[in-house]
């Protein structure tokens, strides 16, 4: 089946920018099936750092196929991370007859200049996923060609933790707050803690969201969940809602991730959950694309994996495992 790809933005009237100055924005990228005549080419992926990762063809804003309804899956990114790289699992899901769409969220993709606000309320991410599945369920382009009844979700990352909020888990407490003892901020911002009393003291689109923390983003549309690496930041979460949540679920991570511990914590309480390891030595940044060797050399930590370790196998893993997860009858 041959695959389209288009790319827009959304906007939320219902919440601010950062900045205070607009809604907040919401850039989405979809995968899908496309017509028989399409042509597929190389893409000019954007954001991605200029040629770090390989990408497959795709052909740019065609018909969507005749065929149908189709079957969606929406995806959430890492820290810092943006919605493109997710691309090596949604044209191999869309050349099986999945649309898939990402989203960037707001001060925390690479896309654009990284605010702390976008890394210390990570509550906000689920309200861009559910504003997703509302925009392309409407879509001229994709209007009337979903199966409403067949709505699924991956998060890579922080993404699953935004994806385990939107099958109805409840944050209690921020990993930044005082005392949470989770250091003083990822990789990508590692003076993170640093702002949030500046933040508070200046900002009141910043209080605003953060007494939004322990709010339901819970999407009953959401049938089943596939969550890659699922970050620290899921400990904040109540047990008790995280143990209410009965949405099949599959979380899979590397046996050398740094969060391992975190991603067990999830499976222990999250009810029926199946886990694997997918490779014993493969760290948190195995499911990001393939690279090339300008980004093996340009970012030895998130492009080089151990010798024992084959990217594209695992890659290959995960999309058996989210085609066995999201089967339609």
């Amino acid at each position: 089946m041959r695959v389209g790809f288009r790319q827009g933005r959304i906007e939320d009237a219902s919440r601010p920018n950062w900045d205070g100055d607009g809604p907040r924005p919401i850039d989405w990228f979809a995968w899908y099936p496309a017509a028989d005549d399409a042509t597929e080419a190389a893409l000019p992926l954007a954001p991605w750092p200029q040629g770090w990762f390989k990408a497959g063809t795709a052909a740019l804003d065609a018909p969507l196929a005749a065929d149908g309804p189709y079957p969606l899956v929406v995806y959430s990114h890492g820290t810092g991370c943006n919605g493109l790289q997710v691309e090596w699992l949604a044209r191999e899901l869309a050349a099986r007859g999945f649309i898939a769409v990402g989203v960037n969220h707001h001060g925390n993709n690479n896309a654009a200049p990284y605010r702390a606000e976008g890394f210390l309320c990570s509550w906000e991410r689920p309200r861009d996923i559910s504003l997703l599945i509302d925009h392309v369920l409407a879509d001229p382009v994709f209007a009337g060609r979903i199966d409403a009844n067949s709505l699924f979700a991956v998060g890579y990352s922080l993404g699953g933790v935004t994806v385990t909020s939107l099958l109805g888990a409840i944050m209690i407490r921020s990993p930044f707050a005082p005392g949470a003892n989770l250091g003083r901020g990822p990789r990508e911002f590692p003076d993170l803690v640093d702002h949030l009393p500046r933040l508070m003291e200046e900002s009141q689109v910043f209080r605003d969201s953060w007494a939004r923390m322990s709010d339901s983003y819970h999407d009953p549309r959401i049938k089943a969940a596939l969550l890659l690496a699922p970050g620290r930041s899921v400990q904040g979460f109540s047990e008790e809602s995280v143990a209410a949540i009965r949405v099949p679920t599959r979380i899979m991570v590397g046996g050398a991730d740094a969060l391992l511990p975190a991603a067990r914590w999830l499976h222990e309480r999250l009810n029926g959950s199946i886990f694997d390891i997918v490779a014993a030595d493969a760290g948190h940044y195995v499911f990001l694309p393939e690279s090339t060797d300008l980004g093996r050399n340009s970012d030895p930590a998130c492009c080089v994996d151990p010798p024992s370790v084959d990217r594209g196998a695992v890659h290959r893993l995960v999309v058996a495992a989210a085609l066995q997860l999201f089967a339609v009858e």
